[in-house]
């Protein structure tokens, strides 16, 4: 029975393979080869991303931040395939640009980026890069980028959202700041080292010598110690300092003004109630003590018993140190939280 029915079976197997399409020969030909095509591009991608990760490690392990052009832009940071994070600062650092605010983020740029390259959790999952613009005009004009410095995270999946572009303007940029927004981009968590700065404790060690002295030489007449007026102006300098944003300026690490690259205009006033400039506290700082000087003048004139006509001249100074400097400070007051109704003298 089962000698009679191996014949048979090889009797249908032969009459399938009569039976089977001859145009399905070249389709399973192709499809064979679109196989071996699809599994040597996937390794080429993966030799190429391989040749590029040991690349910029090469150039990390020479330097925390590596410079790039328009042609090392485009194959190392825009370019597919990529499994790594990029953060890179455009700038302009050439000396004929002369933009100090560009050499102070560079300093703040290099702090974080050696704290990465020297720090135990550093991978080849994030890298630091640098775009000057008489290097890589191209590449500015290519993300239609009109300010310098500005810094931007190229996510290794994806192109760049909005918040991968850092708010310099708003936040400043701080080493410490920086390292806080590529935390929340890329998850990876940078604890910044500065280099040690003596030069608080020299001015500090500088200003107790001097104290010191002059209460020395001073020792058989201390009566100044108790001298009013010298305690209120110091108490008013600390007074102006706070109000007109020291602390902050101390804390966000803003820059002291911006320059337009397009017309060369500097502007010393933040067009953003979010944010300021060096410069805008110190212009503050002068419109306070101005209005204060102006208060004191009307109080000398109402509380002296001199001249009249010298009082009224003095009441007069007085006035117009108020009425004027509080007008300006009230127009950057309006510049600045924008729809706010009311003005005084100066729009």
């Amino acid at each position: 029975m089962s000698a009679r029915a191996a014949p048979s079976r090889r009797r249908q197997a032969g009459r399938r393979l009569r039976y089977l399409p001859t145009g399905s020969f070249p389709f399973l030909l192709l499809l064979l080869l679109l196989c071996i095509q699809l599994g040597g591009g996937q390794k080429k991608k993966e030799n190429l991303l391989a040749e590029k990760v040991e690349q910029l490690m090469e150039w990390s392990s020479r330097r925390s931040i590596f410079r790039m052009n328009g042609d090392k832009f485009r194959k190392f940071v825009k370019a597919p395939p990529r499994n790594y994070s990029m953060i890179v600062m455009f700038t302009a650092l050439q000396p004929q640009r002369q933009c100090s605010v560009c050499r102070q983020a560079n300093e703040e740029y290099q702090i974080l980026a050696n704290s990465w390259r020297y720090s135990s959790a550093f991978c080849n999952k994030l890298f630091f890069g640098m775009v000057d613009y008489d290097e890589g005009t191209d590449v500015f004009q290519q993300l239609n980028m009109n300010s310098a410095p500005t810094f931007m995270h190229f996510p290794s999946k994806g192109r760049p959202k909005r918040a991968d572009t850092f708010d310099l303007q708003r936040i400043g940029f701080a080493a410490e700041q920086l390292a806080k927004w590529i935390a929340d981009r890329t998850d990876v968590h940078i604890r910044v080292f500065r280099p040690p700065n003596y030069s608080g404790t020299i001015a500090l060690a500088l200003l107790v010598s001097l104290v010191g002295g002059l209460l020395y030489l001073r020792r058989n007449n201390l009566e100044f110690i108790y001298n009013k007026t010298g305690w209120a102006m110091v108490s008013l300098c600390i007074v102006f300092a706070m109000t007109s944003g020291q602390m902050w300026n101390h804390i966000r690490g803003p820059p002291y003004a911006h320059k337009n690259p397009h017309n060369g205009q500097v502007s010393y006033i933040h067009g953003s109630s979010q944010a300021q400039f060096v410069a805008e506290s110190h212009i503050i700082l002068v419109l306070n003590a101005a209005i204060t000087m102006g208060m004191v003048l009307l109080n000398e004139a109402a509380t002296s018993k001199g001249d009249v006509g010298k009082r009224r001249i003095i009441c007069l100074v007085g006035l117009g140190l108020v009425v004027f400097f509080f007008s300006f400070l009230l127009s950057i007051f309006r510049s600045k939280y924008h729809g706010y109704p009311y003005s005084f003298l100066i729009k």
